[in-house]
């Protein structure tokens, strides 16, 4: 971290009470809160708006994420779009279960994928509630953090011209690749990672859903997942090696992977399509603690990262965004810093629950292609007391819904 008078600045210093770095769900809805409350604020990314407003990412919404979008007037397109899911089906043993949440609950999800959502957000922000965002910005630089002054530089894509911008507070949403952790003195913060040493292979076929809810398919030769993106595209998913070259897995081999994986009595076959994008994600998570450091404090990916296992990972951006947002509004209009003070602690509860039930979810799914018997013995249990036990079946779904009473 460097003062940030020891920057050449060509242009003229700017001046904003915060400063959210990274357009993703978790800046676009901090920003948004603060102009709903009349706080000015500059969303600096380092991509394009049609950039993010296309990349692929997940859309599985749980309800208290969309009720808090709802209360701040952010989920009016979601609400008329979204699908709304209420039961899923697990295959293994070559049988199909379906489990119906929403009736062991009440509540449900929304699948809704995060392009839409971030076209919704980036929309409402800046051409609706007027706040200022520069898409395309290089070499971002985060400067004096603990200090009273923080500011945060960086270079305009058109003209070259370094800018700095003073503030309050930077709210640090550009994921985990971004320059907000890397702003973190060593030792100033813990980093806890967990590796799961698996892969998935992520796809996108260009084929209508072969079934009316998610499915998630345990087999011997690897987990397999299912899930309706619109009524055109599905996203599947197929374990194999951290690291392995999406170029592996040809259009016949994918097909025939899925179609054993996701096979069951009385299942039709899948309706196959062109595969539109492959990519292989490794599983891994990370927590960030505390999740702020001075003036400047962490959301989203950038504070932590869950592994898809759950599709957990946009609905802690938004927890932190509405904790977060909410804690700047009432600083910067009423002088009521308990919510800053206490943001950490309060996000940290949710993320390590997520986290549990992540590892224990990842188990369900690859216990039985691990070639261990035992791991394998154990898995099956696990599934049949879910099945066999309302209790069991509860408690899985309040987790799987983000319902834990302690939050």
């Amino acid at each position: 971290m460097t003062s940030a008078t020891a920057h050449r600045d060509s242009g003229a210093a700017q001046r904003f009470p915060v400063v959210i770095v990274g357009a993703g769900p978790a800046g676009l809805t901090i920003g948004n809160i603060l102009r709903a409350a009349s706080v000015d604020c500059l969303v600096l990314e380092i991509e394009s708006r049609e950039f993010i407003e296309q990349r692929p990412r997940a859309g599985v919404l749980e309800e208290w994420a969309v009720r808090g979008l709802q209360q701040r007037g952010l989920a009016e397109n979601l609400l008329a779009r979204g699908q709304v899911h209420n039961e899923c089906e697990f295959r293994f043993a070559g049988q199909r279960y379906r489990f119906e949440y929403a009736e062991l609950t009440g509540h449900h999800h929304f699948v809704y994928p995060q392009p839409l959502l971030v076209t919704d957000l980036v929309r409402e922000y800046a051409d609706v509630r007027g706040g200022a965002i520069r898409f395309g910005v290089r070499d971002v630089e985060l400067h004096d953090l603990e200090s009273d002054r923080p500011s945060v530089s960086y270079t305009d894509p058109e003209s070259g011209q370094r800018h700095i911008v003073h503030c309050d507070f930077v709210a640090g949403c550009d994921g985990a690749r971004g320059v907000s952790r890397d702003a973190l003195p060593p030792g100033r913060a813990h980093v806890s990672r967990y590796d799961y040493g698996i892969g998935w292979l992520a796809l996108l076929a260009e084929a209508p859903p072969s079934n009316d809810c998610v499915v998630f398919g345990m087999h011997p030769r690897g987990f397999a997942g299912h899930m309706a993106r619109s009524p055109e595209v599905t996203r599947y998913y197929l374990e194999c090696p951290p690291g392995d070259d999406p170029e592996n897995w040809s259009h016949d081999r994918v097909w025939s992977e899925l179609q054993e994986r996701l096979g069951a009595a009385g299942a039709p076959r899948l309706t196959e399509g062109r595969l539109i994008e492959k990519r292989v994600l490794d599983m891994h998570s990370y927590v960030v603690e505390p999740m702020a450091f001075g003036r400047l404090f962490l959301a989203g990916d950038a504070a932590h990262l869950t592994a898809p296992i759950a599709a957990k990972g946009m609905n802690l951006a938004l927890h932190d965004a509405f904790l977060l947002g909410d804690a700047f509004v009432a600083q910067l209009t009423r002088g009521d810093r308990t919510g800053l003070y206490g943001y950490s602690r309060a996000c940290l509860g949710r993320v390590w629950d997520y986290q549990e039930f992540s590892q224990w979810l990842s188990e369900v799914y690859h216990g039985t292609s691990s070639g261990d018997p035992h791991r394998a013995g154990t898995t099956l249990a696990r599934l049949r007391r879910l099945f066999g036990s309302r209790s069991a079946g509860l408690a899985f779904a309040e987790q799987y819904l983000g319902k834990n009473a302690d939050y």
